[in-house]
């Protein structure tokens, strides 16, 4: 019985290991959405504009995921400052869209370095953006 035991433990045991290396696989391409959306006002004068941005950050490797969602709060700083110091017409065209998307990419990559020493986030996506001029 001791046996049985002990050769289903063994058998096991790489199991775990190969759940473990899937589980910290660092060729993954993982999402992290920053929920909930981000909301807020940009441009100037007296009338405000609004805009709804639904955001998704592309990363590769499930550890550097995990050490995104723990800097969340500074990733949602970072954007929400950022469409604050839009001008009123920022998000007109498509091309607009594309410029400011490139520029968040940026503004993430860079706040991340710092904290991290490397920008770990591959690209940024707009999985909506509405804005109210």
């Amino acid at each position: 019985m001791k046996r049985c035991i002990a050769l289903l433990l063994l058998l096991g045991l790489p199991l775990g290991i190969a759940q473990a290396a899937r589980e910290n696989d660092p060729t993954k391409v993982g999402y992290l959405e920053l929920r909930p959306a981000l909301v807020g006002n940009y441009g100037e004068g007296a009338r405000p504009k609004f805009f709804k941005a639904d955001v998704a950050l592309r990363v590769i490797g499930t550890q550097n995921l995990e050490r995104l969602e723990h800097h969340q709060p500074l990733i949602r700083n970072e954007l929400i400052m950022m469409f604050a110091e839009l001008g009123n017409d920022s998000m007109t065209t498509v091309e607009d869209k594309e410029a400011l998307r490139q520029q968040a990419l940026e503004r993430v990559r860079k706040v991340i370095e710092e904290e991290e020493g490397r920008p770990l986030v591959e690209d940024l996506l707009f999985n909506n953006l509405i804005a109210q001029p």
